[in-house]
C-alpha cells in the first residue's frame, strides 16, 4: 500500500508509537493524517505538526470511534489506513499472588482498549471499505499478544485476544480487498514502558518509536513481512519479521520458537 494522497486515522496518536507512526505517515505523503486520543491537547499539537487534524477519543466507548470515522470522512474523503494503536500498561504487578487479580477493574478497561476498540473500528469501517473496494488496517498490539507478559495478566490475555480478532478480521475480508497487519514489537521507549515496574530487563534493547514506525511503513508499503533493508540482526521481538504480520496469508501458527511467522 501506498500512502501518498491518502487520508490516515492514527488512535493514541498524542505521544509514543503513535506520535512516531502519524510522522511517519505525513513523511510519505498522507493528504491527512489524523490524529484521535484521549488527550485532545497533545492531539492537536501532533496534528498541528503534520498538518493533519485531531479529535478526542476514549477508543474504549463506541461512540467515539463511530465519530472519528463519520467526522473524518464527511470533512477528509475516505479513510484508507485505520490504525488502532491506543493502548494501556495497567495492571502491572511481578509479585502477584494471584493470576485473577482481585477486581475486574483491570480486566474490564484493558478489555475495552486493547480489543472492543478495534472491534468498533472494525464494526463501522468495514461496510465502508466494503463499498469502495478495500482498505487497510494496521492493529497495534504487542510482543505480549505472541508470548505473554509477566506480571499482568490482564494485558496479555487482552494482547493475545487482539492478535485473534485481528486474524479473523484479516480472513473474513480478504476477498473485500480488505488488509489486515499487526505491529508486536517488544520493549519501546514510550511513557508507558516507563511506568511499569521495572525488572532486570529494563530497558535491554529497547526500541525507538520511531524505528517502529519507520519499520512499519516500510512493512505497509512492501505488503510483506519484511522489507529489504531491515538488517539481520535487528531486535524487534526476536527476528524482525515479528514486528509487522500481513494476516491474510494463512490460518495456522507454529506456537513455537517461529511464533508471530504465518504459516501458509
Amino acid at each position: 500500500m501506498q500512502l501518498a494522497g491518502q487520508v490516515v486515522v492514527v488512535t493514541g496518536g498524542a505521544n509514543g508509537i503513535g506520535r512516531a507512526l502519524c510522522e511517519a505517515f505525513h513523511r510519505a505523503g498522507a493528504a491527512k493524517v489524523v490524529v484521535a486520543d484521549l488527550d485532545l491537547a497533545g492531539a492537536q499539537a501532533v496534528a498541528a505538526s503534520v498538518g493533519g487534524a485531531a479529535f478526542k477519543c476514549d477508543v474504549g466507548l463506541e461512540q467515539d470511534i463511530r465519530h472519528v470515522i463519520e467526522e473524518t470522512e464527511q470533512q477528509f474523503g475516505p479513510i484508507a489506513l485505520f490504525c488502532s494503536n491506543a493502548g494501556i500498561g495497567g495492571g502491572f504487578d511481578p509479585m502477584s499472588v494471584n493470576a485473577g487479580g482481585t477486581s475486574d477493574e483491570p480486566w474490564a478497561k484493558s478489555w475495552a482498549i486493547h480489543v472492543m476498540a478495534h472491534v468498533y473500528a472494525a464494526r463501522h469501517l468495514i461496510p465502508r471499505m466494503k463499498a469502495r473496494g478495500g482498505g487497510y488496517f494496521l492493529n497495534t498490539i504487542s510482543a505480549a499478544g505472541l508470548l505473554s507478559q509477566v506480571g499482568s495478566p490482564a494485558y496479555s490475555t487482552t494482547k493475545h485476544a487482539a492478535v485473534g480478532f485481528a486474524e479473523n478480521l484479516a480472513i473474513s475480508h480478504k476477498a473485500d480487498g480488505i488488509r489486515v497487519s499487526i505491529l508486536c514489537p517488544q520493549g519501546v521507549d514510550t511513557n508507558m514502558l516507563r511506568s511499569i515496574p521495572k525488572g532486570p530487563q529494563s530497558g535491554d534493547g529497547d526500541l525507538t518509536p520511531e524505528r517502529v514506525a519507520q519499520d512499519a511503513l516500510e512493512g505497509i508499503r512492501a505488503g510483506n513481512l519484511r522489507h529489504p533493508a531491515a538488517p539481520a540482526g535487528r531486535r524487534l521481538h526476536a527476528q524482525e519479521d515479528r514486528e509487522l504480520r500481513p494476516l491474510d496469508r494463512g490460518h495456522g501458527e507454529d506456537p513455537g520458537e517461529n511464533a508471530g511467522r504465518i504459516w501458509k
